[in-house]
């Protein structure tokens, strides 16, 4: 079971800078994955780079100008290092698992239960398996089996090509956020809102919208696709629905400004930093672009 949990998070992140500037645009291939952004203050520099957090086997994340900025750099900097197992098993007995001798039977109304059976089995899960579970966790752990079951892996995560890199190269890695931080969050939702948002991936995975949303992220993501981009990020933030709310107010809207402030901090430590974050915080009026020009930060897309 941990192995299947660990799919989900998805969501559940100097001197030398001209001339490289040019040889980023000089060596550009056709095709970039993601968004890449230089940003500059005062000498210091940070590349700013838009990841997904699944993948396919086989396939390398990287293009030649991300692997150029991050060779560049002193430290990579990303959302959370996946690395790390024993933090995150803490965040979730802390903010995912009901307390002993309590189980989701006794949180879901009975047609809620039905469907989550349903779900369950679809998965090859049983609900004895997840019945310490919470609403929240159990709804983002079958989002993560259907992408299984249709290749994608967490395993082959940007944030691992990342990590790779940066090992070899003997590089610092910095966290913007940690395990307990990014679960606690989902834990804010109430009981009402935890049915509801279960409810609602429930409804999407029945009816192939799940997998159609995440996938059209992905390929907008493999291509650089900028409308692309955009539209997967007005789809998971626009709407009335609990899943967008918590999206548009939570995940990305109350995260962006202290991820912007961290990146501040980071930038007075390190004379060049390479960020890679989940590639939704990178859109938008209040994206970590924006949010960092308000600061008073020169912001370049570089793609």
């Amino acid at each position: 079971m941990p192995s299947k949990i660990a799919i989900l998070f998805s969501v559940l992140i100097g001197v030398c800078q001209a001339a490289f500037g040019a040889g980023l645009t000089e060596m550009a291939p056709a095709a970039h994955r993601g968004q890449l952004y230089r940003v500059t203050h005062d000498g210091k520099t940070s590349y700013l780079f838009g990841t997904i957090h699944v993948g396919r086997d086989g396939v390398d994340p990287l293009d030649p100008v991300v692997t150029r900025a991050l060779l560049d750099s002193k430290a990579l900097v990303i959302e959370l290092d996946i690395r790390e197992a024993a933090p995150f098993q803490l965040a979730l007995a802390r903010h995912g698992r009901y307390a002993d001798g309590d189980t989701v039977q006794n949180h879901l109304s009975p047609a809620t239960l039905r469907l989550t059976v349903q779900a369950l089995a679809q998965a090859g899960l049983s609900l004895q398996s997840v019945q310490q579970y919470k609403p929240w966790l159990i709804a983002n752990l079958l989002i993560g089996a259907e992408m299984e079951v249709h290749g994608y892996q967490r395993s082959q995560a940007v944030e691992y090509a990342l990590l790779a890199a940066a090992q070899k190269q003997d590089k610092t890695v910095r966290q913007l956020e940690s395990a307990d931080y990014q679960l606690s969050l989902f834990d804010t939702l109430d009981e009402r809102q935890q049915e509801q948002y279960l409810l609602e991936n429930l409804a999407d995975l029945a009816d192939g919208a799940s997998l159609k949303k995440s996938t059209a992220l992905i390929d907008a993501w493999s291509a650089a696709d900028a409308p692309g981009i955009h539209a997967a990020w007005q789809s998971a933030t626009s709407g009335d629905s609990i899943s967008a709310g918590f999206m548009n107010r939570v995940l990305l809207g109350k995260r962006n400004p202290e991820m912007a402030s961290n990146i501040e901090r980071i930038m007075q430590q390190d004379q060049v930093a390479f960020v890679g974050v989940g590639l939704l915080h990178l859109v938008g009026d209040d994206g970590l672009p924006q949010l960092l020009k308000r600061r008073g930060y020169q912001v370049e897309q570089l793609y």
